[in-house]
């Protein structure tokens, strides 16, 4: 195994990310509609419940942009009814797609309608410089044909969701077994796939696992997590989603076509004669992490179990919108760069491959101008919607999965976020789930503190053998040092289920509490700082935490001279507090070194106080016992405004005896955003709708209720210390997150009370936590930074 290579490739496998004439070769328009079955137990989503950019965890930047014909707009114009035509044959080809229809071929800037049946028209658009049109958003089964003014297409029948073709479909395909080969999909499109094998073909069968994503995956020179499975005995498949790399097809952020796509590689993948079992599992880390959650939906009959990392519960609350605020620290940057990757040639090894004459990764680019213009579907979405959030949130469709599953993440993640935890109730689809939750950043989820569960996972559920750490011995302190810059991360010796047999290691394993929670990542005794191990753990059977209970503590006293978090309401009227919103009086926390920098164990944070006047705080007393939190929590604020509106961030702090403050967890919300979700709404965690519809400024003459959620967090209060909750304008207390500050102008907020109850802080605190003393040293624990305290 090349060390050398694994310990670079690792730095990059999760980094930040930060056209010709048409041939008149004939079209492949796909199967013929006999060869579909219609599936009965995956159908398409309902309409009743958002992601525009996720989680990050790229190869890295690919490379020059080439300048292109700007994407199709999301707006288009209204459809416009050709006069009519005689019944002449089209010369452009028309292929059916899942829930769409693309044209290849026609002239460029041509007008073309799309007709149903009975000559009713669709949609109506120009086709691009390349001659290429995508009708999208259509009806399973629709029978349609495609005009211009002098000419029409036969009829071709649109695919629907569900619709799946014969397994021969997938058995007649063949992927060379080393190198870049092509998968095809039921509609024709072709996708890259490169496949690593850990030894020889003849050797074989090997378990076989997918990394599917818009990222670099199928790039045949990878290195990183082709070079981990194979020595842990995998073979490895890297396949790029349509619209990206060399595949063909044109990229919109998980629509149908990618995940059915998704379905379409797996079942190839398993027919090829390496895979062991014919089955499949899938792995990856934040963007082809949340990939697995859309492809295990359409329950692939071959897909073997998932393993989700760091990934996100629906995009627009968990990290694009975050309480409705537009993120542009993060969100926004890194859908940009989705649609940088995928412009034709966007990608610097598929502009290598075809100069070097990969001619079906020339052909791919061409339908690329078909894009969809993410960006704008951004700004013109900034409440939910059904149509651009709603279907393409994780947590409206997770009961889906049937297959195992193993989710991990972490509270402080600085790209994806904390909030995936509050689907994790969800997986109802499968008797094998399983979560492993601390406190952290964008890796902790590959990291060693998470390695070994996923090794027994994948080794039971994918290989069915069992489980031995003999390769992860090797390959982690590989990862360790290729990701966090240290090789004093090792695992355990030994292997826990030396001596059973698979049916016995299997038993052991689910017998074990499936939610695993790590406290205090980066304090383990005996390690420098911030290595990447914990501290301690605890097991539960169910999340949210059964056994957690709603403790409030109450907001009196003025918040900006120094308030106090007391257990009981006060007996007097509980005094109210004003500050004032000035996001650029926040100062920002910031890190040494590029985006990943932050992984490492020698990160460096400068987070800061805000300026006076611009923030309120409570404290309580010193604690007398630990005070274990483990969940998501409520900050309900009686709020008003003098200009109608404010976006509200809340942190919940630590306050050590020693005077040093650790960060623990925030929330933000738009106040105008404050209407809930009744029936998903708990005490402890208030359930924005964020529909334009709900929205309503705030009085500047009374307060109105405003109950902003602090996103699940894991995190021991020691004896001594003190819980201090902040509020302000958003910023200032991620080291990646940013956010659009155009409702937060200098205006005058102010928090107080109603007539019977004042604003209070809800937490779930489980007891039985048995934390070891002393206390973490400040500045150990990874994505928690310290500052001294000041006191208002």
């Amino acid at each position: 195994m090349r060390r050398t290579a694994i310990v670079i490739a690792f730095a990059s496998v999760v980094a930040a990310c930060s056209g010709g004439d048409v041939t008149s070769t004939p079209v492949d328009t796909g199967p013929e509609p006999s060869a579909f079955i219609p599936s009965s137990s995956t159908t398409a989503p309902t309409a009743d419940d958002g992601d525009a950019g996720n989680g990050d965890d790229g190869n890295g930047d690919d490379g020059e942009v080439l300048p292109t014909v700007p994407p199709v707009p999301t707006t288009r114009p209204a459809p416009t009814t050709l006069p009519p035509s005689p019944e002449v044959r089209a010369t452009f080809s028309v292929s059916p797609g899942v829930e769409q229809v693309t044209v290849r071929g026609a002239e460029p800037d041509t007008l073309l309608t799309l007709v149903d049946r009975d000559g009713s028209t669709l949609a109506a658009f120009p086709t691009d410089a390349n001659g290429t049109l995508i009708f999208r958003d259509l009806d399973g089964g629709t029978i349609v044909r495609v005009r211009d003014e002098a000419s029409v297409s036969s009829e071709v029948k649109v695919i629907g969701f569900g619709d799946t073709p014969m397994p021969s479909f997938y058995d007649e395909q063949r992927l060379p077994t080393d190198g870049l080969g092509y998968i095809t999909t039921r509609d024709g499109t072709t996708l890259s796939a490169s496949v690593w094998l850990p030894g020889e073909p003849g050797d074989g069968p090997y378990p076989t696992v997918v990394e599917y994503s818009g990222y670099t995956p199928s790039d045949p020179e990878s290195t990183g997590f082709p070079d981990l499975f194979n020595a842990l005995g995998y073979a490895y498949v890297g396949v790029n989603m349509r619209g990206t790399g060399c595949s063909g097809g044109s990229f919109r952020y998980f629509e149908h076509a990618q995940s059915t796509d998704g379905y379409d590689a797996i079942e190839v993948v398993a027919a090829q004669p390496w895979a062991l079992g014919g089955r499949v599992g899938m792995v990856g880390v934040s963007y082809p992490g949340i990939s697995q959650l859309f492809v295990a939906r359409t329950q692939p009959p071959s897909l073997a179990a998932i393993t989700p990392f760091s990934v996100i519960a629906d995009s627009y609350t968990s990290t694009l919108y975050p309480g409705g605020i537009l993120n542009t620290g993060f969100a926004v940057p890194w859908s940009e760069a989705r649609e940088a990757d995928a412009e034709p040639e966007g990608q610097a090894w598929a502009a290598d491959r075809i100069a070097a004459g990969d001619d079906t990764c020339a052909d791919n680019q061409l339908v690329r101008l078909q894009n969809v213009d993410q960006t704008a579907v951004i700004l013109d979405n900034p409440f939910w919607t059904d149509a651009t959030s709603g279907e393409v949130a994780p947590r409206t469709f997770v009961d889906e999965i049937t297959v195992p599953t193993f989710v991990a993440g972490a509270w402080q993640d600085e790209q994806t976020g904390g909030h995936f935890a509050t689907m994790l109730d969800g997986f109802t689809g499968t008797d094998a789930f399983y979560a492993s939750l601390t406190n952290g950043l964008h890796t902790e989820s590959i990291g060693p503190a998470v390695f070994p569960r996923f090794v027994e996972f994948l080794d039971l559920y994918v290989a069915e053998r069992v489980p031995s750490l003999d390769g992860a011995r090797t390959v982690a302190p590989l990862l360790a040092a290729g990701i966090f810059g240290t090789d004093a991360a090792t695992l355990p010796e030994g292997d826990r289920f030396a001596g059973m047999t698979y049916d016995e290691a299997l038993t052991a394993f689910e017998a074990e509490p499936p939610i695993e929670v790590l406290f205090e990542e980066g304090a383990a005794d005996g390690l420098p700082p911030l290595t990447p191990l914990p501290r301690y753990s605890a097991g539960f059977d169910a999340w949210p935490i059964p056994e957690a209970e709603a403790t409030a503590w109450y907001l009196s006293g003025d918040g900006v001279s120094g308030g106090v978090l007391a257990s009981e309401p006060a007996d007097a009227e509980p005094a109210s507090t004003t500050y004032l919103a000035l996001p650029e009086a926040i100062p920002q926390t910031f890190y040494e070194g590029s985006s990943s920098s932050i992984w490492t164990v020698d990160v460096t944070y400068d987070w800061q106080e805000s300026g006076p006047g611009t923030y309120a705080s409570w404290l309580t007393e010193p604690l007398a016992d630990d005070v274990a939190v483990i969940g998501s929590g409520s900050v309900d604020l009686f709020l008003r405004s003098n200009l109608g509106d404010t976006d509200v961030e809340v942190t919940l702090t630590e306050v050590r005896p020693d005077g040093q403050e650790l960060y623990v967890q925030s929330g933000w919300l738009r106040a105008s955003h404050r209407a809930l979700d009744e029936a998903a709404s708990t005490e402890l965690r208030p359930v924005a709708t964020h529909l334009e519809a709900d929205a309503a400024p705030l009085p500047d003459d009374e307060f109105e209720l405003v109950r902003v959620e602090i996103l699940p967090v894991g995190h021991v209060f020691r004896a001594g210390s003190q819980l201090r909750l902040v509020v302000d304008a958003p910023g200032g207390n991620r080291a990646v997150w940013a956010f659009d500050t155009t409702i937060a102008q200098g205006e005058q907020v102010t928090i107080g009370h109603d007539t019977v109850t004042p604003s209070r802080l809800v937490l779930p605190v489980v007891d039985g936590i048995d934390a070891p003393d002393p206390a973490p040293a400040c500045d150990s624990l990874r994505g928690q930074p310290c500052r001294t305290y000041r006191a208002p």
